[in-house]
């Protein structure tokens, strides 16, 4: 099986995590895999030692340079798949196969990991027509997609994965004497993009009344993203700098993961929320609200307490909840780590992915290679 991967994003999040491990899990096996990722992009850089690599990304959705080149490509070495891992892969992949103009064209299938409906401009609704098969990041997404006029047949969800392997060699860290902690000061974690969707403002809000009850406690927010200044901001207003860390961009996520007491999601919205997956794989508690797909990862009451989106006050009763039972944490740490090992790893990702493929090429080589048709 030959598939080609297009993600264009610059950035390194959730989404090029899963690409990257998709690849490697697919040539773990014996597959072909080829990545076509952003010039500049943190996805190409960890992708370079692996081969099969192209340095290539739209302008815009409707890059036709970028479209063409990408059709002569595949003419040229006819892969099984052409799997897009962003909208802006899709729209350059939907162009590419038209220009390509093969009578033997590749399964076009597109990675929906995030939990907002379809655009309804005329691109965006030719775009996901020429698409073969959705790979839902969570059954939130896929029935958004159904509900946007999308076949169910044309649908399929895969849960995301994590590598537990990697997740065990990560070395643990000092997150107290990094951060210059006190040493008993319990540390609620949070990793997530800086963007409006990440539903941070609730979690310095949250904080606040966190520590009127628990003055010890301490909340490191990991990531980078356009509204630092502002959270930086109301970090200040609520007299919150000895309480509330903002971290920007740090690689040694997982490790931090291992020294937080709990962990806390705060999304409004949320495809499915695999920082939540790292935690849980690293054995902490959750905190999260009820957005998108969070609720299908997290069992309230056993892995975890849920909580209703933009509700600072109950993520705060949540959070102290956790602090105060020692107990509860534990058995919720463990709860959710056996979870993540039975149905989210990254080995049980890749077999579900390329069972997806085998039975899309089955179904094109069996003469039903025609592009299925869509309400969107």
């Amino acid at each position: 099986m030959f598939s080609v991967h297009i993600d264009t994003a610059r950035t390194w999040r959730g989404g090029q995590n899963q690409v990257f491990l998709t690849v490697v899990g697919l040539r773990s096996r014996g597959h072909r895999a080829l990545v076509i990722a952003h010039p500049d992009g943190e996805l190409r850089r960890r992708m370079a030692a692996g081969g099969d690599l192209l340095a290539l990304t739209p302008r815009s959705e409707m890059d036709l340079r970028a479209a063409w080149q990408l059709s002569r490509l595949v003419r040229r070495l006819g892969p099984d798949i052409v799997h897009a891992h962003d909208a802006h892969g899709a729209a350059m992949a939907a162009l590419a196969l038209s220009l390509a103009g093969s009578r033997r064209a590749p399964i076009l299938v597109a990675a929906r990991r995030v939990d907002f409906h379809v655009g309804k401009n005329a691109f965006s609704r030719w775009k996901y027509r020429q698409v073969d098969c959705f790979i839902c990041a969570s059954r939130l997404i896929q029935s958004m997609l159904v509900q946007d006029g999308v076949e169910g047949d044309r649908t399929t969800v895969v849960y995301e994965g994590v590598d537990l392997e990697r997740v065990t060699r990560a070395p643990s860290v000092d997150a107290h004497a990094a951060f210059s902690l006190p040493a008993d000061a319990p540390i609620v974690g949070n990793v997530a993009a800086l963007v409006p969707h990440k539903g941070q403002r609730y979690l310095i809000q949250a904080a606040a009344l966190v520590i009127t009850e628990i003055p010890e406690a301490r909340f490191l927010i990991v990531g980078e993203g356009e509204l630092h200044a502002s959270l930086a901001q109301q970090v200040r207003q609520l007299h919150l700098d000895q309480h509330v860390i903002l971290t920007g961009f740090r690689t040694d996520v997982l490790s931090l993961h291992k020294s937080f007491d709990l962990f806390v999601m705060s999304s409004v919205t949320e495809g499915l929320g695999t920082s939540v997956l790292d935690a849980m794989a690293c054995g902490r508690p959750i905190a999260a609200t009820r957005a998108g797909g969070v609720p299908e990862i997290v069992v309230d009451g056993e892995t975890g307490v849920l909580v209703p989106v933009r509700d600072a006050q109950a993520l705060a009763a949540g959070i102290v909840r956790l602090l105060r039972d020692d107990s509860l944490r534990r058995r919720m740490g463990q709860a959710g780590r056996e979870r993540v090992r039975t149905a989210f790893s990254a080995e049980r990702m890749i077999d579900e992915t390329i069972d997806v493929y085998q039975r899309l090429v089955r179904t094109s080589r069996a003469g039903d290679s025609s592009r299925l048709p869509a309400g969107v």
